[in-house]
């Protein structure tokens, strides 16, 4: 065998050691994209405390009378966590995945509260606008003078010289019901 035979040799040896080396490096980069691929497969991005999130609703009592939706319109952005909305909502979307959909029974206690006295106002009617006239069951916005502060109030009781309104939101004391898409994270 001449020496120049012995060099080829050793040539195409070294030359098959680097693309087996190639192919390693090769194998380990598929293998690293299927793992992170996988991972994310299967433990999908779930919402949690300080994500803004979407979500579509539907509100409804135990009876199945729907008080509030949104399905028909845009979703309804928020953040988790800053207590903007009922306790038991926010507690309802944590840990949900896009696309996922679920319904939960919201006790009182984490929904709208409980009916508080302390709401329940009897005011002189003098206190009113003049143009106003209070009829029991009807809904007014009324703004403080002292704060300038803005209640959303009922009229529960009307007389010659007073008027009682209640401060309490409309479903206080109430077992409700939403069924809640998740659409996904929002970035703006």
């Amino acid at each position: 065998m001449k020496k120049s035979d012995k060099q080829k040799g050793k040539n195409a040896v070294a030359n098959r050691k680097k693309q087996y080396i190639r192919y390693a490096v090769a194998a380990a980069a598929v293998i690293v994209i299927l793992v992170v691929a996988g991972f994310y497969l299967f433990n999908p991005p779930v919402a949690k405390d300080g994500d803004t999130v979407m979500v579509y609703y539907t509100g409804s009592f135990e009876n199945g009378t729907v008080f509030d939706s949104n399905t028909d319109g845009d979703p309804f952005i928020f953040t988790i966590g800053n207590s903007s909305l009922i306790a038991g909502f926010e507690e309802a979307v944590i840990g949900m995945t896009v696309n996922s959909t679920k319904t939960v029974n919201i006790p009182a206690d984490k929904a709208y509260g409980p009916h508080l006295a302390s709401l329940v106002h009897v005011v002189n009617r003098s206190d009113l606008p003049e143009d106003m006239e209070p009829q029991v069951g009807k809904f007014y916005t009324l703004s403080r003078s002292a704060d300038g502060a803005v209640a959303r109030v009922r009229i529960v009781n009307v007389t010659s010289d007073t008027v009682t309104i209640d401060e309490n939101h409309l479903l206080v004391g109430q077992n409700v019901i939403f069924t809640i898409q998740f659409v996904g994270f929002y970035t703006n």
